[in-house]
């Protein structure tokens, strides 16, 4: 009897010791996570257990700042399955895969690795920044991290757009509301193009998008420029697409959501001083901000009344429509092009046009440029794909020109085909 006491107690203790019950980073096979226990990052700044959020008593496995007072969700693994009780284990399978489970052991998330290569000695952690990775204990090698798979919220590190080799996609999707973090209809990624762009979708309808890369900057997103709480980049290249952002200072939090209620992303930084979270920035910022507002080859100016007109050469294509603000079919040209003898009317301070049917080449001079357009009878306008220096590159745009926007303070320059009775014409703006 003594001896089946001694073995019950032990293997009692081995359950104890087993759940993690003090402050650590990570967990290995031999280790899991239950409802009330939590990894915390070595330098303190976030926390990885189960929540619930608002009003909700639904309980998910999720991220946080550990040190703000205001419960701060940046990533949540179960949004589609959530479990309806405290009976959540986190754990790593014997292949080596992330596993969430409930009551009667039912799986209700995982990271799915268990078709690829057993891993060696795995191991979880919650790093510094945010992201939970999953690690070959041997080698080093990520197996998986939540970066890969973000929520609604773009944190300091992360990318947002695709890894061309992995096949992943770094997208943003906003939480249904605040009380039900599954996914919502309003999302944020960057378009493969051949001359990429963010894009904010609602449903599948674009909402939103700050222009195509320039080299500087997004050209619709003026105020993207250097200031004191982050640095940001853009990337693209043979392997990967992205933009990423990250901060100057390190006691300054910052990050950036996707909010399904006032459909907006949102900049918000968080003031120790107040307990509070203050917004920085928000886009759409105002009218001429809303996908596609003036319809083809229309152009939005924010001080116009109306805010919508047409571009110089071009005409109202319904225009009793037009006269009663419905501006969603555009405008067509007062003439009709005649191809090889048509030229290029300069138009200044403009919000690139939507890079769905577009081309670029970085290696291309501004001159080649306006040979390529020329020669194609379906391009429709040209301009230099990077605007630093003196400029270099050559974008080209194909059919109808679609989310133009007047931007005095941070425009750029678009060469549009026009006629050449219209060459002549000045341009007045």
């Amino acid at each position: 009897m003594g001896i089946l006491s001694f073995i019950f107690l032990l293997t009692y203790l081995l359950f104890l010791f087993s759940k993690v019950s003090f402050a650590v980073d990570s967990i290995t096979p031999s280790i899991y996570i239950s409802d009330g226990n939590t990894l915390v990052s070595k330098d303190g700044s976030f926390e990885l257990g189960f929540f619930s959020p608002g009003i909700s008593n639904n309980r998910y496995l999720g991220i946080w700042y550990k040190n703000i007072p205001v419960k701060t969700v940046v990533w949540v693994a179960n949004r589609l399955n959530p479990i309806n009780d405290s009976s959540g284990l986190l754990m790593i399978n014997s292949t080596g895969s992330l596993v969430l489970m409930s009551q009667n052991k039912s799986v209700v998330w995982s990271t799915g690795l268990g078709t690829q290569k057993q891993a060696k000695n795995p191991v979880l952690q919650l790093s510094d920044s945010g992201n939970l990775v999953l690690r070959d204990g041997n080698s080093g090698i990520s197996l998986w991290e939540s970066f890969d798979y973000p929520s609604d919220t773009f944190l300091p590190g992360m990318k947002l757009g695709w890894d061309l080799t992995k096949g992943i996609k770094w997208s943003l999707t906003a939480w249904k509301n605040p009380d039900d973090p599954s996914p919502g209809d309003f999302t944020y990624g960057i378009e493969m193009h051949a001359y990429p762009e963010p894009v904010i979708w609602k449903g599948n309808k674009k909402v939103y998008r700050p222009g195509p890369w320039n080299g500087l900057r997004f050209s619709g997103s003026p105020d993207l420029k250097p200031n004191p709480v982050y640095d940001y980049n853009f990337v693209s290249n043979d392997f990967e697409v992205y933009y990423t952002y990250t901060l100057k200072n390190k006691s300054v939090i910052s990050r950036i959501i996707l909010n399904q209620t006032s459909n907006t992303r949102e900049r918000y930084i968080w003031i120790e001083a107040e307990q509070v979270w203050r917004r920085y920035t928000s886009v759409p910022r105002d009218y001429c901000d809303y996908y596609g507002l003036c319809g083809p080859n229309g152009n939005c100016i924010i001080s116009g009344s109306p805010v919508c007109q047409c571009l110089q050469g071009f005409m109202p294509k319904l225009p009793q429509k037009w006269s009663l603000m419905d501006w969603s079919q555009g405008c067509v040209r007062d003439k009709q092009l005649s191809c090889h003898e048509d030229g290029f009317l300069k138009f200044v301070d403009l919000k690139l046009p939507d890079t769905t049917y577009s081309w670029v080449n970085e290696s291309t001079t501004i001159f080649e440029c306006r040979a390529k357009c020329l020669n194609n009878c379906s391009c429709m306008a040209y301009t230099n794909s990077d605007i630093r220096g003196s400029g270099s590159g050559c974008a080209l745009w194909f059919g109808d020109l679609m989310d133009i926007r007047q931007l005095p303070a941070g425009g750029q320059d678009l060469y549009i085909r026009m006629p050449a009775s219209e060459i002549g014409m000045r341009l007045i703006l």
